[in-house]
């Protein structure tokens, strides 16, 4: 089992990958892995094999950061049709049901959006991977059952139309983690006096990253032809997940004892909460938090 685990290259760093539609995270995930080489990956967040856009593949020691990019917000662009329900809330299951759409103004429209800004309540839909029971909810969904979900806080922190036709929204979501952007298409539809599913949907942040810094799986493989310099060349250093977290820098002898587990001094340190944490101004050591009395403990170190 050991040889099994050990094989593969030890490459570190975050791919940010554009996932195209019709393939599972997991299945880019294990595409991107292959392509490196790579002994460890993880990614940083499910995409419905329906979506496309943003997904963080962390390779190596990046793994270690995965956790914080799993917390983070996220933005998505999705495209609500109104007028048809469908089992899985999205453009792949059963049509379920079918209500007129009654006429809508761009304002009318721009009122109901507004509602569901701030904190909300969602019911997790049966098509997801959420467990009940060691089960996931999907499995269950697909065997024709249904069971009873508790309602989930979630924080929308803008929802802006940004194209309006007869029966079909185009919204721009920034959201918190853990917000189903098929269960608020559904409650949106519903608002708006029909029914709706989301019909498309891109994410296209996650965290510090943008869509427009990812590559594709064919950029990628058309990169892999050229060797794997080419490919480790696309890697983001993995630090870059917390570009937004305060950074502290060590004196050579407080990274000694820092990477040893112990909590280190750090002279004039008015922050708090969760910090990055370098030896000198380059090497990054991981991540650690400061406690009340000013010094700052590890909790998660990296082995580079």
């Amino acid at each position: 089992m050991s040889r099994r685990r050990d094989r593969g290259r030890a490459v570190d760093g975050i791919l940010l990958l554009d996932k195209p539609q019709g393939i599972t995270s997991n299945r880019a995930l294990q595409i991107v892995k292959r392509l490196f080489g790579a002994r460890k990956a993880g990614h940083t967040g499910n995409l419905d094999p329906l979506a496309s856009g943003v997904l963080p593949v962390c390779l190596g020691e990046a793994t270690k950061m995965s956790a914080f990019l799993l917390d983070a917000d996220k933005r998505y662009r999705g495209t609500v049709k109104l007028g048809v329900r469908t089992s899985s809330a999205d453009a792949e299951g059963e049509v379920i049901e079918r209500l007129p759409v009654p006429v809508l103004e761009r304002q009318q429209i721009v009122e109901v959006l507004s509602r569901f800004t701030g904190e909300i309540a969602q019911i997790p839909p049966m098509h997801s991977a959420l467990k009940y029971q060691g089960q996931p909810l999907y499995k269950l969904a697909r065997q024709g059952v249904e069971v009873e979900r508790k309602p989930r806080a979630v924080t929308i922190y803008q929802l802006e139309l940004l194209q309006f036709e007869t029966d079909e929204l185009t919204i721009d979501v920034h959201c918190s983690k853990g917000t189903y952007v098929r269960t608020l298409a559904e409650d949106i539809g519903t608002a708006l006096g029909s029914c709706a599913h989301l019909s498309n949907l891109v994410r296209t942040r996650a965290g510090p990253f943008g869509l427009k810094e990812a590559v594709t799986l064919e950029q990628l493989e058309s990169t892999a032809q050229q060797g794997i310099s080419g490919l480790d060349r696309l890697l983001l250093p993995m630090e870059n997940a917390l570009l937004d977290w305060p950074a502290v820098k060590l004196s050579r002898e407080a990274a000694h004892y820092f990477c040893k587990g112990q909590p280190v001094f750090v002279p004039q340190n008015a922050l708090t909460g969760w910090v990055r944490i370098y030896e000198g101004k380059e090497r990054f050591l991981g991540v650690g938090t400061v406690l009340d009395d000013g010094r700052v403990a590890p909790k998660r170190l990296l082995n580079v």
